[in-house]
């Protein structure tokens, strides 16, 4: 088997003609009569191998270019995109905009951010490690994490296989209020997930471990161990009766209520009238001791950006102090909507970090485990049943009973129950084991209480 390196883009080169394609497409827009125009240039090279029982299954290889192009006539907009960069498919793509943003209704509320609020100068946060892997290199790391999966028990029965996946880009975005900005960037995990038992008490889970810098992924062994680990303790899974139970949401779930407070906190969400947070801009919303704070230039983080999607400027911020709500997650078109200025989180949120401040440095998930005393920790959730409209939540999920604040044994077949809004303000504990899932991070997060249906 030979395949080629994801080797590392010729960035420097292509960043400075991307650059003259982005000034290109602007004049074209402008000399056709456009009042204002944005573009987005980008291109990325990646590599995902995958392997099951300790042979290469799959090899892919990706290499995708877009050039995307907005242009405005006033208050109409309209947009257009291709992968190719010849100037003549460019002014085709500038053309196309144009005309379609000739035809379309006005809207009042479109337009290019205000200028003041555009990056001018930014930081380098170092998102580009590019990985110097080919396919046989990212086959063996992937057999590596699988053989110690299988390893660890004889019980450990198959594999769903381990993949590693490899991605590096750059892009250059402008406009026409005087807005250019690029940068390179990185992605890399490794992941694998084994079967354990057999005949009708089989069960899977998985484990990853993914960074921008590959020198700070966890060993392929670590890995597959902490997979097959987790795997094993389920094949203790029986169900539980129904009632009302605190609930701890193990660290790599607990990120997603940081995810249901953004999407309740969107701009889009806001001024449609659908969330149970609408109005609550200086509002408790949380438990008093719970903070979450954007961080948007955290070096090397998966959330950091000096700049959002339109070019607006990120900075730190305040979303969640004491509870109360601070800021919402704003375009520069939601906040228009709303009568606000942008948050610079138009294409999402910039490293989230939530945390409590009656967290203790030891207070590991073997002690919040003692603090929840009796209760379901909960390592899985299933299917996506939360109504932000009115905030009720519903989800499957797998877990494990707890008695004296240590685990007796899995629990499967189960239903968690409640309102987010009564979830956020009955936080009783967040703990230091902190983890970070794009951009969002927290220790696991313990819930006074919810509804638990069972057998």
């Amino acid at each position: 088997m030979s395949h080629p390196t994801i080797s590392q883009l010729s960035i420097s080169a292509n960043q400075f003609q991307f650059c003259e394609l982005v000034d290109e497409a602007l004049r074209h827009a402008k000399k056709l009569g456009a009042s204002d125009a944005a573009v987005d240039i980008s291109e990325n090279k990646g590599l995902a191998v995958s392997v099951r029982q300790m042979e290469l299954e799959t090899v892919e290889q990706t290499q995708d270019r877009s050039l995307g192009v907005t242009v405005f006539a006033g208050q109409r907009s309209g947009s257009a995109s291709t992968s190719d960069f010849s100037v003549k498919a460019l002014r085709e793509t500038v053309e196309a905009a144009w005309h379609i943003a000739r035809y379309t209704a006005e809207d009042p509320f479109a337009g290019l951010p205000e200028k003041d609020m555009l990056a001018q100068t930014y930081p380098d946060l170092h998102l580009h490690h590019p990985w110097m892997l080919d396919a046989d290199q990212a086959a063996k790391l992937a057999i590596r994490a699988e053989q110690a999966a299988l390893e660890l028990s004889p019980l450990i029965s198959n594999s769903e296989g381990a993949s590693v996946d490899t991605l590096e880009g750059h892009f250059v975005m402008g406009n026409s209020r005087g807005f250019l900005g690029g940068y390179p960037y990185s992605r890399h995990s490794l992941s694998v997930s084994p079967i354990a038992g057999k005949g009708d008490n089989m069960h899977r889970d998985y484990w990853y471990s993914s960074s921008r810098d590959p020198s700070r992924l966890a060993s392929p062994e670590s890995v597959g161990r902490y997979a097959a680990e987790r795997t094993l303790s389920r094949l203790s899974a029986r169900r539980i009766p129904t009632g009302r139970y605190p609930v701890l949401f193990e660290a790599p779930l607990a990120v997603g209520l940081i995810g249901s407070l953004v999407q309740a906190t969107s701009g889009s969400a806001l001024y449609r009238k659908t969330s149970f947070l609408l109005d609550k801009l200086g509002k408790s919303v949380m438990a008093k001791h719970i903070d979450v704070l954007e961080r948007p230039h955290l070096a090397a983080a998966m959330g950091s950006a000096p700049f959002d999607s339109e070019g607006v400027r990120t900075c730190d911020r305040d979303v969640v102090r004491g509870g109360e709500l601070k800021g919402y997650f704003l375009s520069s078109y939601a906040g228009r909507k709303l009568g606000m200025p942008s948050t610079g989180n138009a294409g999402g949120s910039h490293n989230l970090l939530l945390s409590s401040r009656l967290t203790r440095p030891e207070d590991d998930l073997d002690a919040m485990l003692k603090k929840m005393g009796r209760g379901l920790l909960v390592t899985e959730l299933i299917g996506q049943g939360i109504n932000y409209l009115t905030g009720d939540y519903s989800r499957g999920a797998f877990g494990y009973w707890v008695e004296n604040g240590r685990i007796q044994h899995a629990v499967e077949e189960v239903t968690i129950a409640g309102n987010l809004a009564e979830m956020f303000a009955q936080i009783v504990a967040v703990g230091a084991d902190t983890f970070a899932a794009g951009s969002k991070r927290t220790g696991s997060i313990l819930i006074e209480q919810m509804s638990v249906a069972g057998s």
